[in-house]
């Protein structure tokens, strides 16, 4: 990255399970259109993903997964809920700070879920809810509850536009839903639907595609936790991925990856009041505590943006390394994550300065990223390794890994829990408790 000043590769101490190529049954065809893809690897409206990392693109391994958890040759579950660590009020159970600071805590499976999902992302509400959004082909997303890791509710993305806000588009459609960003208070999900299928919605949306391709434009969702029903709909971008809202919660964000430009959607009014030009296939984006100054990562531009959301102008922040995808900030906004899917990497970027003080190298092809509710500890998914990683946000240094099922893509902390949830994208959802002060096995 041109913006480095200083180059630390430090060999990390790791706290490392062993990371396998899992025994899979089976070819396992997990990435399908929407899967971020280059467009030179797509093959039509399906790919084929390598779960077995070869020669020098492996990463140290050892086989197999823990005993007594599922994998894709059909071994049994047996999961043991994790204790409430938080106090439960008339209201539910409520978020608390874990008893140890998750930089100095350890990582242990104690759930796996299963059953016709396909979770390509996976989002905590921080007030009992996680909602999981399958690949777009299955139409559905899947809500569950935090602390029985059950599931409560299964949505379809078929609805009737007109009965949700929008018009133009008689009768009932389908969606295919991607990403999910929740309220602060946790009553809202807005999920971002990667293409529309009804009629006057256009042209389909496809992984390859450019502005000229003159893609359609899509709708985003939104999702009302106490009706459990989605209670409205906003006409964005071409291809719709990623969903981030402003802190002040006026402000919906959503990235268009087939118009290279940001949504900026007014939460008040349910419409779509600007669109930002930004570069090709903006994914992640990150918004600072002045509800004014945003970052987007284009991952097909290999750029680092930042925005100014009243202005609507954009720059080029950094150049960064092939396939800037995800994005973190820090609670104070004074640090910056970034995930580069082609260079294996995590960088940390001071906001202020603007440069890149540190990284670390946290496995083959980093995709979705969360931050624990301290801040102490960042937790990353390895697509092609496959893994999770756990991350020290003070100096970068790789404190765990754990592996999964093959291509694991989405990621959340759950704040009550405090367990960590990783999604599979061939059809598994595996939930580590982070609130043990060492590793059980040693």
């Amino acid at each position: 990255m041109q913006v480095r000043r200083e180059a630390k590769y430090r060999r990390r101490r790791a706290v490392i399970g062993g990371v396998a190529a899992l025994a899979l049954a089976g070819t396992l065809t997990a990435c399908l259109s929407g899967g971020d893809e280059d467009p030179g690897e797509a093959a039509g409206d399906q790919q084929v993903a390598d779960p077995t990392p070869t020669g020098d693109d492996a990463s140290a391994t050892s086989a197999g997964v823990s005993d007594g958890f599922q994998d894709a040759a059909g071994q049994t579950a047996e999961a043991e809920a994790t204790d409430d660590a938080s106090e439960p009020t008339e209201d539910g159970p409520v978020a608390a700070p874990p008893a140890i600071p998750s930089d100095e805590s350890f990582m242990e499976r104690i759930d796996y879920i299963t059953g016709g999902i396909t979770p390509k992302s996976v989002v905590a509400s921080g007030a009992g809810l996680v909602i999981a959004n399958n690949m777009m082909y299955s139409h559905t997303s899947t809500v569950y509850d935090a602390q029985s890791r059950e599931l409560v509710e299964t949505l379809s993305d078929e609805v009737v536009p007109s009965e949700l806000g929008v018009e133009g588009h008689p009768g009932t459609a389908k969606g295919s839903p991607v990403e999910a960003a929740w309220t602060d208070d946790g009553k809202f999900a807005y999920v971002s639907q990667y293409t529309m299928y009804g009629e006057s919605f256009g042209k389909e949306g496809f992984d390859a595609c450019t502005p000229a391709d003159g893609v359609g434009p899509s709708l985003l969702y939104r999702f009302n936790a106490e009706t459990m029903e989605w209670d409205q709909a906003i006409e964005v971008g071409a291809v719709p991925k990623y969903v981030d809202i402003t802190p002040d919660q006026k402000t919906v964000l959503v990235s268009n990856w087939c118009d290279s430009t940001i949504s900026v959607v007014d939460v008040e009014t349910a419409q779509e009041v600007k669109t930002i030009p930004i570069a090709a296939a903006p994914r992640g984006i990150e918004v600072l505590p002045d509800n004014r100054t945003a970052y987007v990562a284009a991952m097909y531009a290999d750029k680092l943006f930042k925005v100014d959301l009243e202005t609507g102008e954009s720059e080029v922040m950094m150049e960064t390394g092939r396939k800037p995808r995800h994005l973190n900030l820090s609670a104070d906004g004074k640090y910056l994550f970034m995930a580069v899917s082609g260079n294996d990497t995590i960088y940390k970027i001071d906001t202020e300065t603007e440069e890149v003080v540190d990284q670390v190298e946290s496995g083959r092809e980093p995709r979705s990223m969360i931050l624990s509710s301290d801040g102490t500890a960042l937790y990353v998914v390895n697509y092609y390794e496959p893994s999770v990683a756990k991350i020290s946000t003070d100096d970068m240094e790789l404190l765990q890994k754990e592996p999964t099922d093959a291509n694991p893509i989405g990621i959340t902390y759950e704040p009550i829990t405090h367990t960590v949830w990783v999604a599979c994208y061939g059809g598994s959802i595996y939930v580590f408790d982070d609130t043990l002060a060492s590793d059980p096995d040693a």
